[in-house]
């Protein structure tokens, strides 16, 4: 295509160069042609499934699939024109790496949407949790995983990069010992990230208590875990210390728990009438499973008692709600029918002091 001249000018084989035009529209038309028939017989036959899994992993890898079809047809037009090989080898080397890559990268992604799609029909809460954790961390390993092996082979393709890595390769000892002690970090997080998808400490969704902070288990990376407090506040806890230190997980199997109530009350308080008044109240509230209900004197103190009401819900906000609801009304409930039950601070002098009416000496 190019013809040197001398040192410093180079002319142009329009001739050629044209014929090379031509070979590469040609083959992107054919190219393309191909793409939209089969594309349009694929979508016929989706759209008979009652499945949308497939719409989903079309519409993922459509646009991947279309480019490769592309660039398989420069290559074999490049093959048949000389000109065009000169101009497409060296490009498609580092391209088809790319294309390859992408197609993987959005076949994970359809894979995950699609299992995603069939969770949300699931009847099972724990299960759904179980199962999105464990296709959020290995789709994010995957990808990372897709992208590094891409990249990888990208660079390469290109002469300069292949030098660097011979000359690496040569000294791969001391390498890989540099390697490991910078990547340590990050090593210690991914392979976490593995034990938390296969052993499941904690899921999606789970209600727990890291760190003394409450709330839900947003999301789960490979380096961190957010934790969603009740006041919407975003408590970042590295992976690693999710497998290092222990933590209250209060959905493990499910979300039915057992909560207290605690009444501190006057040591003379008769606590018939109250336990009598919470089976009452609790029993004819919606928010109780009719799993468990009991009032219990667990201390008793020279001037207080402590009355525990354990009560039980379907689920833990529920129960929290349930919790305030009979606090609230036990409460009010004493200061109207047993205002004596209320702790006052007593000072009782029988018969008076002996020195309280003695004059002071002078």
């Amino acid at each position: 295509m190019f013809e040197r001249l001398n040192p410093q000018n180079w002319t142009i084989n329009w001739t050629a160069a044209g014929e090379a035009a031509f070979v590469l529209v040609l083959a992107i038309a054919i190219a393309w042609l191909i793409y939209r028939i089969a594309f349009a017989l694929v979508v016929k036959l989706a759209n008979k499934s009652e499945s949308p899994v497939d719409n989903i992993l079309l519409r993922r890898i459509r646009r991947p699939i279309k480019w490769s079809l592309i660039a398989i047809a420069i290559t074999l037009a490049a093959q048949v024109d000389p000109t065009l090989a000169d101009v497409w080898d060296p490009l498609g080397h580092f391209l088809r790496p790319a294309l390859l890559g992408w197609i993987a990268f959005s076949l994970v992604k359809a894979y995950t949407a699609a299992v995603e799609l069939k969770l949300d029909g699931a009847a099972d809460p724990v299960a759904v949790r179980s199962r999105r954790t464990r296709i959020s961390i290995l789709s994010r390993t995957a990808t990372v995983a897709i992208i590094v092996i891409t990249v990888g082979l990208m660079l390469f393709t290109i002469p300069a990069v292949q030098t660097i890595g011979a000359t690496l390769l040569a000294s791969a000892g001391l390498a890989a010992l540099a390697v490991g002690a910078a990547a340590q970090p990050a090593l210690k997080s991914l392979i976490a990230g593995l034990q938390i998808a296969i052993t499941e400490p904690l899921r999606l969704g789970d209600m727990v208590v890291i760190d003394g902070h409450t709330g839900r288990v947003e999301e789960i990376h490979m380096a961190f875990i957010i934790v969603r407090t009740w006041d919407e506040r975003a408590v970042v806890v590295p992976t690693a210390q999710v497998l290092d230190e222990s933590f209250e997980n209060w959905s493990r199997s499910s979300e039915v728990l057992t909560g207290p109530v605690f009444l501190h009350l006057d040591p003379a308080t008769e606590v018939g009438p109250i336990r009598a008044e919470v089976e009452r109240f609790v029993a004819d509230h919606d928010l109780w499973d009719q799993r468990t209900l009991a009032v219990l004197m667990t201390e008793a103190y020279p001037e207080s008692i402590e009355l525990r009401i354990s009560v039980s819900a379907r689920t833990i906000g529920d129960l929290w709600n349930l919790r305030c609801a009979v606090r609230e009304h036990m409460l009010a409930w004493i200061r109207e029918e047993m205002p004596d039950a209320l702790i006052r601070h007593r000072l009782e002098v029988p018969g008076g002091h002996p020195k309280a009416g003695e004059p002071e000496a002078p």
